[in-house]
C-alpha cells in the first residue's frame, strides 16, 4: 500500500497545463492498494475542496490528521484503474505510529529548489479499509517533498529505495538533473531516526518494465533480485526488492521515475483517463 497526499499534483496534466500555479487548486488523495483486491485512487480537487490546519489536511472527503502520538488518514476516494469502466468506493481508516523520527530535510539540488524529508524511517501501520475490506497491522515509511519548480524541470530521471534493517532503515536516493548533472547518496537512519550518510553501494540493474522502463537499485556487490513490480506505467516503476545491504539480507522498496516520458505528448493525453480532475 501506498499513500501520497499531493498538494499540487506534480503528475497532473492539469497542474502542468497551468504552469504548476496554485498548487492548492490541483490536490489528490493518492491510494494504491495492490494485491487481488487491488484499488487506485487519484482525484484531483480543486482549492475549495482543501482545508489546511498546523496538524490537519482535508483533500475533498479525504483527511490526514495528527493525534499526538501518530498521523490518522480517512480515506473516502473512488478508483481510476485501467480497464476498469466503473468507479469502485475506497473507504476506510490508517493509522502511522513512527518509531523514528527524523528532523533533518536534504536539498536535492544545489540551489535547494528540490528538498526531500525523511520524517519517519521506521513506523507501524494499523490498515482498516471498509471498501474493498482489507486490515493489516505493519511496518511503514513516511517521508515528504517540496519544490519551487515542477520536478520535470529539475529532473530527468531518477530511482529511489527504502530498506529497513534490523538497526534501522537505509535509504538511497540518485538521479540525474535536468542539466546532466548526477546525484547519488545513502543514508542510514538509526533506531532513533538520526540520519547518516553512509558509502554509496553498487549499482544492481533490475529488468526493464514492460513499459521498457530502466530501473536499478543499489545492493551489495551489485546484485539485486526483483520480487514484484506493482506499479508499471509509461513513465513511473515502483516494485519490491530483495537484496544484501551491508552485509545484511533485506527487502526493499524500490521506484524509478522517468520525467522526459512524463512530458511526452502521448503520455500527457492518456493521463486524464487515471488521473480525473473532480
Amino acid at each position: 500500500m501506498t499513500i501520497i497526499a499531493f498538494l499540487g499534483s506534480v503528475f497532473s496534466p492539469f497542474y502542468k497545463r497551468a504552469g504548476a500555479a496554485e498548487p492548492t487548486d490541483h490536490a489528490a488523495l493518492n491510494v494504491a492498494l495492490y494485491g487481488p483486491r487491488a484499488r487506485w485512487t487519484m482525484t484531483e480537487r480543486r482549492r475549495e475542496a482543501v482545508s489546511r490546519e498546523r496538524d490537519s489536511l482535508a483533500i475533498g472527503p479525504s483527511s490526514l490528521r495528527w493525534t499526538g502520538d501518530g498521523l490518522l488518514i480517512d480515506i473516502d476516494e473512488r478508483d481510476k484503474r485501467v480497464g476498469v469502466p466503473w468507479r469502485r468506493p475506497v473507504r476506510g481508516r490508517i493509522r502511522l505510529v513512527p518509531e523514528a523520527v527524523n528532523a533533518r530535510a536534504f536539498s536535492l539540488d544545489a540551489e535547494g529548489r528540490h528538498r526531500w524529508h525523511c520524517i519517519a524511517p521506521r513506523a507501524r501501520i494499523e490498515v482498516d479499509i471498509a471498501e474493498p475490506g482489507l486490515s493489516w497491522r505493519g511496518s511503514a515509511y513516511l517521508d515528504s517533498n517540496f519544490g519551487r519548480e515542477r520536478l520535470e524541470e529539475g529532473f530527468r530521471v531518477w530511482h529511489w529505495s527504502r530498506a529497513h534493517g534490523a538497526s534501522g532503515a537505509s535509504v538511497c536516493y540518485e538521479g540525474i538533473r535536468r542539466d546532466g548533472s548526477p546525484f547519488a547518496s545513502a543514508l542510514r537512519f538509526a533506531a532513533d531516526g538520526t540520519p547518516q550518510l553512509a558509502e554509496l553501494p553498487m549499482v544492481a540493474p533490475l529488468p526493464d518494465t514492460l513499459w521498457q522502463m530502466q530501473r536499478q537499485v543499489r545492493a551489495d556487490r551489485g546484485h539485486a533480485s526483483l520480487v514484484r513490480t506493482w506499479e508499471d506505467a509509461p513513465f513511473y516503476a515502483r516494485s519490491t526488492v530483495a537484496m544484501r545491504l551491508r552485509g545484511e539480507p533485506v527487502t526493499a522498496v524500490q521506484e524509478s521515475l522517468d520525467l522526459d516520458r512524463f512530458v511526452n505528448p502521448v503520455v500527457q493525453f492518456m493521463l486524464p483517463y487515471r488521473m480525473p480532475r473532480g
